[in-house]
């Protein structure tokens, strides 16, 4: 019986950033990275967060997307210091088309770095160059600008709307979070795009990686 196809569990290195999969060290870290109001927002992660919570993800939920085919999951952490910026997500990985979905969230403490830029840059570059992948498609929240900023930096080009597909999170006065549906903005990226914008959006300040991309953690409760 032939095995689903599934990616490698790989390193990637940029400039200022090695994108690599999560391991028990890192639990501390994601626990207070996702303890912010912005992921809370725009993602389906539990919250609060918890230490248990990232146990799961990183023993299990995290794992299980690259070993059953789904996608990978990579921390973004900084070469110099190792200190855990941000995610970057695979998933919904369709193996006969060579197409997948990618996600991704940045610390708060790390924002407006171009650190979001520059790992789905090298993600995607390893996608189409090492792995035969003939596309990358990105959703966002209609709301989640920042989010878009990025898409737009790297290349990706708008290609329409999912009307009322997501669901986000508003905080009421009294601080309890409630979900409400909201459309999602699809881009998409080809090889060719990629080809256009070499050394755009890879490294230098920028104010666009604000916001998590919705999807990639959507399904995460």
């Amino acid at each position: 019986m032939t095995s689903a196809p599934a990616f490698p569990d790989i390193s990637i290195s940029t400039e200022r950033l090695v994108l690599r999969g999560y391991d028990e060290d890192d639990m501390t870290s994601l626990v207070e990275m996702m303890d912010d109001e912005l992921i809370t927002a725009w993602t389906g992660v539990p919250h609060p967060y918890t230490a248990a919570d990232a146990r799961e993800f990183v023993t299990r939920t995290a794992p299980a997307e690259r070993t059953e085919g789904r996608g990978l999951v990579l921390a973004v952490t900084e070469f110099l210091t190792q200190r855990l910026v941000g995610t970057v997500t695979l998933r919904s990985t369709d193996w006969r088309i060579r197409a997948t979905e990618i996600g991704y969230l940045t610390a708060v403490w790390a924002r407006g770095e171009g650190y979001a830029c520059e790992s789905v840059l090298a993600v995607c570059r390893w996608l189409f160059e090492e792995q035969g992948f003939a596309r990358v498609e990105l959703r966002t929240a209609a709301d989640n600008t920042a989010s878009q900023q990025v898409a737009q930096k790297i290349g990706c080009v708008s290609e329409g709307v999912l009307r009322g597909a997501g669901l986000v999170r508003t905080q009421a006065e009294d601080g309890r979070w409630a979900e409400t549906r909201t459309d999602l903005l699809v881009w998409s990226l080809l090889p060719e795009d990629l080809d256009e914008h070499t050394g755009k959006g890879a490294g230098g300040g920028d104010a666009y990686d604000n916001y998590t991309d919705y999807t990639a953690y959507a399904d995460w409760r």
